[in-house]
């Protein structure tokens, strides 16, 4: 009978689960409103509206070096899209802008940073 070994997981931060508030748990330190996520650090995000969002809201993710190949944006508890004035500027850095609700941005988060993927994510409380 084959024998299966868990995965290792990411190096940095991986949401571990959510809260009833609709904040973010990563290990054992609970976010309640937003998170960005880099490689190596989880920091509470509390941006506001989607719809009024704007590149200076991902500060810690545009400073990372080298930028990060893509960032995830969780929308929150339903897949929503931002403004297209937004959308352009990360993709005018060089940034892609992979755009889904807060959970399955959280699940894509620990798969592609457990390929190694030099990422980013911002992720909307899900409320």
């Amino acid at each position: 009978m084959p024998r299966y070994e868990r995965d290792e997981a990411p190096n940095g931060p991986v949401v571990t689960g959510f809260t009833a508030g609709g904040g973010f748990k990563v290990r054992d330190t609970v976010y309640e409103a937003g998170l960005l996520l880099t490689p190596d650090t989880a920091i509470g995000w509390a941006p506001g509206a989607l719809d009024t969002l704007a590149p200076g809201d991902l500060g810690p993710l545009l400073a990372l070096d080298p930028l990060p190949e893509f960032i995830l944006l969780g929308t929150g508890s339903a897949l929503r899209r931002p403004s297209p004035a937004f959308t352009a500027a990360i993709e005018a850095q060089g940034i892609g802008l992979e755009i889904m609700d807060s959970r399955a941005a959280a699940r894509a988060w620990g798969l592609l940073r457990g390929e190694g993927r030099w990422i980013g994510a911002a992720l909307l409380p899900l409320v």
